[in-house]
Formats: structure tokens, C-alpha cells, sequence
């Protein structure tokens, strides 16, 4: 396992219904900063997004926002982050989240979120990267994905190690030891169908 030295985190633009997703989101910004664990994220300045940049700038944190220019007007890129990239498209937003991290992890967050996070499972599934990825469960967030990823396994669509493609926590402070423990990806969740 690679030390973790940037950390990109997935999480929404809104701050949700749930008070427990918004003091996740403040509590993983403080841990990062306080690691010294460089944050990389969507670039918005409301919803998670926000409450987990700004508590990671808050303790001193290196905050990188990568934002597409055609959303950059309705999230507001944040002005006090350490470093901005405005990027053409969601596509290079993601290329870019991607490169510079050395691992992921999924707070609670709308359909973007779960793009982002899907596509980084899957491109470990396809042998494209060795990097952890980790879903934060608060209060059973993820629980439907979960029960998606076994049906997937179940019908016959997916190798029942697709599963430990990424690790799930429900509390910020398993976070680290669940980067830290994630398993390599087997190749054989990928051939074992050819």
C-alpha cells in the first residue's frame, strides 16, 4: 500500500438532510489537514464540499478545488484554497481528481458523487489503478449502493470480489486505517468471466 500523501475526497454539493453527513464532512477535513494529507475535491464552495474545505483550510490544510468551468458559476469556487484548476469538462475533472491523488474516499452525496465514485471502482476493477477507496456510511448512507454491488454479484453480472474493490466505514475515524488496510485489487475480478 502506498502512503497516502493527497487525498481526494467525493462528497456533495448539497449539505443533505442529515446533520451526522455535515459533522462528517467537518471532522474528515480536520483529520486531513491534520495528517498533513494534501486534499484534492470538486472545487465548490457550498453544500459538503464546502464544510469539508473549509475545515480542512481551517487547521492549516493544502486544499485542492478541480471545478468545470461551466459549473464554476452556480458552485462558486472557493477563493481561499490553496490551489484552483478550472477545468472544460467532468470528464478532465475526474482525469484530473484522479491524478493527483493516492486515494479516495466517498462522503454522502447526490448523482455526481456516485459517478465519481463508481468510476473509480470500476477503473480499479479494470486494473487502471492500485489506489484505496473508501465509502464513509454514515447513518447507513451508502447502504442501497451495498445492496446494489451484491445484486450485481448475485445475477451473475460481477465476481464476488467486486466487493473488495473499496472498504466501507461508518465513522471518520476508520478512515485512515481503512486506506491504510485496503486490500489489492485481484485480477481475477476482472478475467474470471473471460
Amino acid at each position: 500500500m502506498t502512503e497516502i500523501s493527497t487525498l481526494c475526497v467525493f462528497c456533495g454539493s448539497r449539505a443533505g438532510l442529515d446533520l451526522a453527513h455535515e459533522t462528517a464532512a467537518r471532522r474528515l477535513g480536520h483529520a486531513i489537514a491534520d495528517r498533513g494529507i494534501r486534499l484534492v475535491y470538486g472545487g465548490g464552495d457550498i453544500g459538503l464540499m464546502s464544510i469539508l474545505a473549509r475545515a480542512a483550510l481551517e487547521n492549516g490544510g493544502h486544499v485542492t478545488g478541480i471545478i468545470p468551468k461551466f459549473i464554476q458559476k452556480f458552485e462558486v469556487g472557493n477563493p481561499g484554497l490553496s490551489e484552483l484548476f478550472v477545468v472544460e469538462s467532468m470528464h478532465e475533472r475526474k482525469a484530473l481528481m484522479f491524478e493527483k491523488s493516492d486515494g479516495f474516499v466517498s462522503l454522502p452525496g447526490g448523482l455526481g458523487t456516485l459517478d465519481e465514485t463508481i468510476e473509480m471502482i470500476t477503473w480499479k476493477q479494470l486494473q487502471q489503478h492500485r489506489k484505496p477507496i473508501v465509502l464513509v456510511d454514515i447513518n447507513h448512507y451508502w447502504r442501497t449502493l451495498l445492496e446494489l454491488v451484491q445484486s450485481v454479484v448475485d445475477s451473475g453480472y460481477g465476481h464476488h470480489g467486486i466487493a473488495d474493490l473499496f472498504s466501507v466505514v461508518d465513522d471518520v475515524d476508520r478512515v485512515f486505517d481503512a486506506l491504510a488496510a485496503a486490500p489489492e485489487p485481484d485480477i481475477e475480478v476482472l478475467t474470471s468471466h473471460l
